[in-house]
């Protein structure tokens, strides 16, 4: 059999790693909460728990019911979603690497005894004590580049820089309840256009761009939680393809997994 990767989280980040190892030859088993809170939803295998199957860029992940289905569904050729927020799976399938996706900016329990070969993404992690490298998250010059010794640039708290836009393009929730999208992902927008409501309050756009990424509905936010992200780039296609930051995070997972193989 393949090598198994158990990624914990699968989120759009998550997900581009996941697509690059599947590519690459590595059986790929993801482990998400019960109720996913991905934004780009349709480039996260996570909306697998929602909808039991989900396809990104040609490869298709299925939910399944436990660690032996999940291995039957990556014998058949697909990534399996497990839900399994402590990542159980990971005791039970003993896989040869795992990989710390969840980008929670905290460590939450990854330990580099969990398997063979261990990387964490981003802040919260230290090579050497938490995971055998860690990938570089923030965008800029480092972005994607491996971690051998130390830890990840410290989270801003400002999103990245898209075509001039910062903090700008990020919809936040305007108070606590229950989130209800008004507007598909890929669609059009225009600064001021009401786009979702919590509650019964609404949420505007505040630049003009494309909506790349929104909560799923029904799900329980509180005020200022990041629920959506405009495209000010204008391109429909991006909403539906992986990311130019998760494919260099992708890169350097590999480049570590590769590396630790090679040993």
């Amino acid at each position: 059999m393949r090598q198994l990767v158990v990624i914990k989280g699968a989120g759009d980040l998550a997900s581009g790693v996941a697509h690059r190892l599947y590519k690459a030859g590595f059986a790929v088993i993801m482990t998400e909460v019960p109720r996913p809170t991905a934004i780009r939803r349709t480039v996260a295998f996570a909306e697998a728990v929602y909808a039991g199957r989900v396809t990104v860029e040609g490869v298709t992940a299925g939910l399944a019911a436990g660690p032996e289905e999940a291995l039957d569904k990556t014998r058949k050729g697909e990534i399996a979603i497990l839900v399994d927020p402590e990542a159980k799976v990971i005791k039970a399938l003993r896989p040869e690497i795992v990989v710390d996706a969840i980008m929670a900016k905290t460590n939450l329990g990854t330990r580099m005894d969990q398997a063979p070969i261990v990387i964490a993404l981003g802040p919260g992690f230290i090579a050497g004590r938490d995971a055998h490298a860690v990938v570089e998250t923030k965008r800029g010059h480092y972005l994607g580049r491996v971690i051998w010794e130390g830890e990840a640039l410290p989270n801003t708290g400002i999103p990245g820089e898209v075509a001039g836009f910062s903090e700008e393009r990020v919809l936040r929730a305007p108070a606590d309840g229950v989130f209800k999208g008004l507007k598909t992902i890929g669609v059009a927008v225009t600064a001021g256009e009401t786009v979702a409501v919590v509650g019964k309050v609404p949420l505007y756009a505040r630049i003009d761009g494309v909506l790349r990424g929104i909560l799923h509905d029904g799900l329980e936010v509180h005020k200022g939680m990041k629920v959506g992200d405009i495209d000010p780039r204008g391109e429909r296609d991006y909403c539906f393809t992986i990311s130019d930051k998760a494919r260099a995070i992708a890169g350097g997972v590999l480049e570590a997994i590769l590396h630790l193989l090679n040993l």
